[in-house]
């Protein structure tokens, strides 16, 4: 996983209300269990059906920040709709509100989601609809900058907020406790052995 600490981009605006992970990526693409391929999907039944999309606008490419209104990721516990957004090049999203399995698929994935009062996130929406609002985004200290220099904070998961800026999954987190572990098992087979011999 992609270690995460600071991330300076320009804003895609998404201002729809409960974006399921069906409209994220449709079922019909979900054709693999590898993680790659879906990026070119994200989004794919918005796209074909309205040309004025933000992510067909020429103004939004490369942006990989993308910005959404309440209860973004919500439907099905598809871990697909996360690797659509990381493969199409999104690292954050900010949002109202999450759904609450999505939230987790993408912390375990590297995918940042933010939460932010309704008040900041219509404010961000309006501005990128603009076009050209660049965020720096710092997770160490948990704050979004716009270029104003005004700051909002947010609040993330100590745990999470581990992984995220040390690049590890679920599996690497526990392996970084590796040789703790070993030790651990050494001392166990150290005190069992002890123990048999003072039966003799």
């Amino acid at each position: 996983m992609e270690k995460f600490t600071t991330l300076k981009s320009t804003v895609i605006p998404l201002p729809l209300n409960d974006v399921d992970t069906d409209l994220i990526i449709p079922a019909q693409y979900l054709t693999s269990i590898s993680r790659d391929g879906f990026g070119q999907n994200l989004f794919r039944r918005l796209r074909d059906n309205d040309p004025n999309f933000p992510f067909n606008l020429d103004k939004y490419k490369g942006a990989n920040v993308l910005v959404a209104g309440v209860n973004f990721g919500c439907g099905s516990s598809r871990e697909h709709a996360v690797w659509a957004l990381t493969g199409a090049g999104i690292k954050v999203v900010i949002a109202k509100s999450f759904a609450d399995i999505f939230f987790n698929n993408a912390a375990k994935s590297g995918l940042l989601l933010i939460t932010l009062p309704e008040a900041q996130v219509e404010r961000l929406l309006v501005e990128a609809q603009a076009g050209g609002l660049v965020l720096t985004v710092d997770l160490e200290n948990q704050t979004v900058q716009l270029p104003s220099g005004e700051i909002f904070s947010f609040e993330y998961d100590s745990f999470r907020k581990h992984c995220i800026i040390n690049g590890l999954d679920d599996i690497d987190y526990i392996l970084s406790f590796k040789e703790k572990l070993e030790e651990f098992r050494k001392n166990q087979t150290l005190t069992v052995d002890c123990t048999q011999g003072s039966k003799k």
